[in-house]
């Protein structure tokens, strides 16, 4: 399977300050402990088995998402730190969601399914030719830093397009 990965060009960087590729590289990583660089891959998710599916109109109908989500990672949680890996995969839903609900347009469809090892998160928007794209530059307290915080938590996370939909996904261990 190729991967291919979107990064900021020299354009890219330019119109946004950013003075180099190697600078811009050390930012990220004092920022975010080296998971995630400037780009997601541009790569498939594996195989998983649906466990919940929604389809979202706006960021008013996330709480209730993560309540459901919570008590579906609770009911299939049997070790001690299973509170511990549901926070982290309604944390990681709940950046996605709300990043396709705010920057995605059109219709955003989320769903968690799942492999023997690993919880698969894919949430889905029209924006088809937007990648994701971490925040860059920009000072932490600002925001911006979730597809970062993603890219710690999950083992492997990219995008596709399919259909003229954006696919943004990532898999967090169970």
């Amino acid at each position: 399977m190729s991967q291919k990965v979107w990064a900021p060009g020299p354009a890219h960087m330019e119109l946004f300050g950013l003075p180099g590729r190697q600078q811009h590289r050390e930012e990220i990583s004092a920022v975010t402990g080296n998971a995630a660089g400037p780009a997601w891959p541009c790569v498939s998710p594996p195989n998983a088995e649906p466990v919940l599916s929604w389809e979202l109109r706006n960021v008013a109908e996330l709480p209730q998402v993560r309540a459901e989500l919570r008590r579906a990672a609770a009911a299939a949680s049997a070790t001690e730190d299973g509170a511990d890996l549901s926070d982290q995969l309604i944390l990681a839903f709940d950046e996605m969601a709300s990043n396709a609900l705010r920057h995605g347009g059109g219709r955003v469809r989320a769903a968690v399914r799942a492999t023997a090892e690993a919880y698969l998160i894919e949430v889905s928007d029209q924006a088809a030719s937007a990648p994701p794209t971490p925040a860059v530059g920009r000072d932490p307290s600002e925001g911006g830093l979730g597809l970062y915080l993603i890219a710690e938590l999950a083992t492997q996370h990219g995008w596709y397009v399919d259909n003229g939909h954006k696919h943004v996904w990532a898999l967090l261990p169970r």
